[in-house]
């Protein structure tokens, strides 16, 4: 992937005060994306995750229309009914966002007292929000809905929180695939990928919502090699899944498709850090399919600082799937490549 020339695009200094909760805000990151219609006007909004010098966390929405100027609303989000839920919620941050049933979900990491739990939440105009539940019963984040149910079941991706970082927070080294009737409760089903220990991927989870493709559901994850010693480096890379069976996995990245490099990347809150979120896919074909040649624009969070914009195309990102082990080439066809 390549950064846009205007990195980073989103600071603390674009983040407006919200009296009482937000004021000369310590740092903004990981935003949740998708493409809309408002009113006339294509949009492009970001529910960004905003963090205050109380080291409090809250979502804030922003729009643009190009994908890379973006006016951010001086208001927070806030879920209707989420006080409902009857138990102290001290954090809700990195939203996920689904088009699905004509509406918009959004799921979201709450920290609780009982750990990180997934809760979810819904809107139709990015204006008024509504809570639907807590969707989880384990410590458990980067959750993310798919675009469409599958054998008449939704389905998501998640991650339990059943690993550690040396020295740090309780993590995940395995993506499981998940499903639900009714979007509240869920039941897992198959565990798609582990962290391959020793390379730049031992700690994963899932960053933008799966995106359909003619080949399969291609999906963008953050890994972390933690054999660093004094640091974890958090990068992105690229897993390619079955159509009609996402327990299937077809391809796999061998290296990262992005990495920390530039000094927002390198320094910040959390020194070491592109974390995939976002994703825009320009060009989705009339049968529901994002063309080979689509552009495809990814938003992350860089340092757990600031938002950074990464720009690349479908068929680069599923070429970048056929090394599915470390060495090991898949026979894709032909025009897995096709520009």
């Amino acid at each position: 992937m390549r950064r846009h020339p205007r990195n980073p695009i989103l600071t603390r200094a674009d983040i407006p005060d919200v009296p009482p909760l937000l004021h000369d805000v310590t740092s903004v990151f990981n935003p949740g994306a998708v493409e809309r219609v408002d009113t006339t006007a294509r949009l492009i909004t970001l529910l960004l995750r905003v963090q205050d010098r109380s080291r409090e966390t809250y979502i804030v929405p922003a729009h643009s229309q190009d994908g890379i100027s973006f006016e951010v609303a001086p208001r927070i989000v806030e879920f209707k009914g989420l006080e409902k839920l009857g138990k102290r919620v001290y954090h809700i941050y990195d939203a996920r966002i689904t088009r699905l049933d004509g509406a918009y979900y959004i799921l979201f990491a709450m920290d609780m007292d009982d750990g990180c739990q997934l809760g979810l939440g819904r809107t139709a105009d990015f204006r008024e929000f509504e809570f639907l539940g807590r969707v989880s019963d384990e410590d458990i984040r980067n959750g993310v809905l798919f675009p469409e149910k599958i054998g008449g079941s939704y389905l998501r991706l998640d991650r339990p929180n059943k690993a550690r970082h040396v020295d740090g927070p309780t993590s995940g080294s395995t993506i499981w695939l998940s499903e639900s009737d009714d979007l509240l409760t869920w039941r897992p089903v198959a565990p798609l990928i582990d962290g391959r220990f020793h390379y730049w991927d031992e700690f994963i989870g899932s960053g933008p919502p799966p995106v359909k493709t003619r080949q399969g559901w291609l999906h963008i994850y953050h890994g972390v090699a933690g054999h660093f010693g004094s640091s974890n480096i958090y990068q992105a890379g690229a897993v390619l899944l079955d159509l009609r069976d996402p327990t299937k996995v077809l391809g796999r990245c061998r290296r990262n498709i992005l990495e920390p490099r530039e000094i927002y990347e390198l320094a910040g809150q959390v020194p070491n850090v592109v974390f995939p979120s976002g994703m825009i896919v320009e060009t989705i074909d009339r049968d529901g399919f994002a063309e080979p040649g689509s552009p495809v624009r990814v938003y992350y969070g860089a340092a757990d600082t600031c938002v950074g914009l990464a720009e690349t195309t479908i068929a680069e990102l599923l070429a970048a799937c056929a090394e599915s082990e470390i060495g090991v080439r898949l026979p894709f066809p032909s025009d897995f490549r096709t520009t």
